[in-house]
């Protein structure tokens, strides 16, 4: 049982009263938080019960889903994603500790599916037929490819400047695709109004609040995997303001429900060329303005944040910070983590390691900080991105009937 909740003026609405925002707040200052009692779900959620389920999904953490398990349409194991720690890394950043959870090994390769599979699940347990959403990509991907798992007719909305790799998983997976001549938050508008005309079930960012009871997953599985021993800090990009949001609801369950003592700061990682969140923080606001974005981090590129309010009074509650980063130092670190950990995540993920580059840098970060970077997807959905920031390509030629391949080798 939940209720559901208006983030601005706390009305609350009961569970079988499905709404997006809050009808006398709007869309924006309207977003609806989904409220549990957690006194309830006290003693059937504890150390001891994680411990001894064998699930291996976010369905380990089901009294806190607002979905019915019992009719649960789950199959594709969604979560649980690596968590480790990168003691060179920690040692290069002049730090205590460095963790890295990977969130690119979900089924669409990115955190989105966490987000997905819950709103499909609860499109189906309200009756809805078809689900649509607006996205630059990840989520599109994300619900192109659990809709085709789940047997879920889908409609995408993506601007047409959708990387190429990004747009082929939106093929593959037989979605309807509708390219918008325009940037995102142009195709958000129009998938408003076509789910509203059309009766169809709007998964997309921020409007819908069961994508982040999805996506607070991920913080579950972080206190987890680290033994219920949070870092200090946690970086995390943001575009719309929905992942950082939803961290913060995961710590704070935990928190409510004594599972761990303690809660992290959040730090909000932009790209310069998409600020909306930054620039609110810096202000002291409560919700961000329009800003003209544009930016290689096309997961974070974002003009007006729908889940601003929200993310917002995350940085705030976490007594976080917000740090903007260059194209060129989301790119550079993008390299860096391929080179030195094997990790190839996405610009948009890359901003997250970007931002504790700059933290350091700016001289934020204490010599017995613990600190925790989320990499939220692949960076096998941009390749062309990725080419950009190659640096050095370490490659010879080699004719086998005229060359001494052994002579070549000495260049490398």
């Amino acid at each position: 049982m939940f209720l559901q909740q208006c983030v601005s003026c706390g009305k609350q609405f009961p569970q079988d009263q499905f709404l997006y925002t809050c009808p006398d707040c709007g869309d924006l200052k309207g977003t609806i938080d989904i409220i549990y009692d957690l006194t309830a779900i006290k003693n059937s959620l504890t150390i001891s019960s994680l411990k001894a389920t064998a699930e291996n999904s976010i369905l380990r953490y089901a009294p806190l889903l607002p979905v019915d398990i019992n009719h649960s349409i789950f199959r594709l194991k969604i979560g649980m994603t690596p968590l480790f720690e990168a003691p060179d890394l920690a040692k290069k950043q002049g730090i205590a500790g460095l963790y890295i959870k990977d969130d690119s090994y979900n089924p669409s390769l990115s955190l989105k599916d966490r987000a997905t599979v819950i709103s499909i699940q609860k499109a189906k347990e309200l009756g809805y037929r078809i689900v649509a959403t607006a996205s630059t990509g990840n989520a599109a991907a994300s619900l192109a490819c659990l809709g085709a798992h789940f047997g879920m007719p889908v409609i995408i909305f993506v601007p047409e400047s959708i990387p190429p790799a990004k747009l082929v998983q939106l093929q593959i997976y037989g979605a309807s695709i509708i390219l918008i001549k325009a940037n995102y938050d142009r195709a958000f508008d129009i998938c408003r109004e076509v789910c509203t005309s059309k009766g169809w079930f709007n998964r997309s960012t921020g409007i819908n609040p069961f994508n982040l009871e999805g996506k607070k997953t991920v913080a579950f599985e972080i206190c987890e995997q680290m033994n219920f021993d949070l870092p200090d800090l946690v970086f995390i990009p943001v575009g719309d303001g929905c992942i950082i949001s939803g961290i913060w609801k995961g710590f704070k369950d935990f928190y409510q429900l004594g599972l761990i003592d303690r809660l992290p700061r959040l730090i909000a990682c932009q790209a310069a060329g998409s600020p909306a969140v930054y620039n609110a923080f810096t202000d002291h606001k409560t919700e961000p303005e329009t800003v003209n974005a544009k930016t290689i981090a096309d997961s974070i590129s974002v003009d007006l944040p729908r889940d601003g309010v929200k993310a917002l009074r995350a940085l705030k509650e976490s007594d976080g910070d917000a740090v903007l980063i260059s194209d060129q130092e989301i790119l550079a670190t993008q390299q860096e983590l391929a080179a030195g950990q094997g990790i190839f995540c996405e610009p948009s993920a890359a901003a997250a390691y970007a931002g504790m580059h700059k933290y350091r840098k700016l001289n934020k970060l204490n010599s017995d900080d613990r600190v925790l970077i989320l990499l939220t997807g692949s960076g096998m959905k941009d390749l062309a991105a990725a080419e950009k920031g190659i640096k050095k390509k370490v490659q010879i030629t080699v004719d086998p009937k005229k060359d001494d391949i052994y002579q070549k080798l000495k260049a490398l």
